[in-house]
């Protein structure tokens, strides 16, 4: 799908709130609202927007350890990387995963609510997995910057 300048002045606003109205967003782009919803709408059909979610934040709900796995695989087969990946994903707590280039393999971001809860996790998906070489833990101390806005590039 090609983005035109509206397309992408739009999508620079909405990203942001996601609650901000059509008049709004139309006022700043120079559209009506219904231009707006119209175009949003085909975003979404074609799958420039893949969701609109809330951001939660994780303390208030009791989830109070948030780490950053480093994973290397033994077999980086297709096979084998899908295989650890579809196990990893199907876990609520890996909220991002992601295949990288480099010493490692996947770079996990697992938030749960305790130490004891992150051992289990660990148990259960990493320790006694026999494609998973070895893995390295960074406990986040503060996120200073949890969720950020895409740069959206104008065509």
């Amino acid at each position: 799908m090609t983005l035109d300048t509206l397309d992408r002045q739009i999508l620079s606003l909405y990203q942001r709130d996601t609650r901000v109205p059509g008049e709004q967003i139309g006022a700043q782009v120079g559209l009506s609202a219904a231009a707006v919803q119209r175009r949003l709408k085909r975003l979404r059909e074609s799958g420039v927007i893949v969701a609109e979610t809330a951001s939660l934040d994780c303390r208030s709900l009791g989830l109070g350890v948030t780490a950053i796995e480093q994973v290397d695989l033994v077999d980086e087969s297709a096979r084998a990387t899908r295989a650890f990946r579809d196990k990893v994903t199907a876990r609520i707590e890996v909220q991002q995963c992601y295949g990288v280039a480099g010493a490692m393999d996947y770079v996990l971001v697992v938030i749960v609510p305790d130490l004891a809860a992150y051992e289990a996790f660990c148990e259960a998906c990493l320790l006694h997995d026999a494609n998973v070489r070895s893995f390295t833990t960074q406990i986040v101390l503060d996120a200073a910057k949890r969720s950020v806005p895409l740069r959206i590039p104008q065509g």
